[in-house]
């Protein structure tokens, strides 16, 4: 697969910063997209977990390896005052749901805010202290994962679509392979979330190879440019976005005291990849 054909996918965020009073106005076909890092682990007590509910917590303090624990801790301290932020709401005051899911109908499809009727949907994903959250006005999906090893894309690659095995299989090994490999996967994630199935639906049912005119109907998905390590994916339904903004998250942004202080939020240019190395 050429990275010529992969930029085509890609998100280009607009160069301008964000003004203040812009940051959390998102009109119909806008997408915000924010990407944080995990904070060091030195640093793990500065991060307020004060707006987590008590299940987010015990998920918190659940996981074998503290870095995951403290991984999962921020990225939802991170979505709660986002979406806080966007609803003018407290950010422990915001309440989730699931949508009925569309295999069996029961309530454990896709995370939703817990309304009548939600002006916003989001979607979120963390992988190896990297946390990605999407938000839109129409359903989306996104997904953010560290690039594999030659054993894990030898053990995976029997999921995917045919074609995109071909498309692997032409890749040179290492660095291209392993890059090929996380497109293809994060944007099959990012559109499974968008429809509410997850990997119940098998990943061989779908294209979301190199040809974009042959990924699923009705929704469109993205690359999102996510430094050396990472690979990461967005999928919206319907169209293409009017407009996308690609943001940082700061570190200083999730700790205790009001969020979103002018400046810890900005906005990145399209020529610069989101957590490359120097840039958080």
């Amino acid at each position: 697969m050429s990275d010529a054909r992969a930029r085509s996918h890609a998100v280009t965020p607009e160069p301008s910063p964000c003004r203040a009073d812009e940051e959390f106005t998102l009109g119909d076909g806008a997408l915000d997209l924010w990407l944080m890092r995990s904070p060091h682990p030195d640093r793990a007590h500065l991060l307020d977990r004060s707006e987590l509910d008590a299940a987010e917590r015990r998920r918190a303090d659940s996981f074998i390896r503290p870095a995951d624990g403290l991984l999962y801790a921020t990225v939802h301290v991170a979505l709660r005052r986002l979406l806080g932020r966007y609803l003018d709401t407290a950010p422990k005051d915001v309440r989730f749901t699931r949508e009925p899911c569309p295999g069996c109908g029961e309530r454990h499809g896709r995370p939703a805010l817990d309304l009548p009727a939600p002006p916003l949907h989001f979607s979120l994903s963390h992988s190896s202290t990297v946390a990605f959250i999407g938000v839109a006005t129409t359903p989306l999906g996104v997904d953010v994962e560290r690039l594999p090893g030659a054993e894990t894309i030898d053990v995976c690659v029997g999921a995917l679509h045919l074609d995109e095995q071909r498309e692997l299989a032409g890749c040179a090994a290492g660095t291209e392979r392993a890059a090929a490999f996380g497109r293809i996967w994060t944007r099959k994630e990012a559109y499974l979330k968008g429809i509410g199935t997850g990997l119940s639906r098998s990943p061989a049912q779908d294209y979301l190879g190199a040809r974009a005119e042959r990924h699923p109907a009705g929704w469109t998905v993205l690359d999102v440019p996510c430094g050396a390590t990472h690979a990461a994916a967005v999928a919206v339904r319907g169209g293409a976005p009017l407009s996308t903004r690609v943001r940082l998250l700061e570190e200083e942004w999730l700790r205790a005291g009001p969020p979103g202080r002018p400046g810890l939020a900005r906005q990145l240019a399209p020529t610069e990849s989101a957590l490359a190395p120097g840039v958080v």
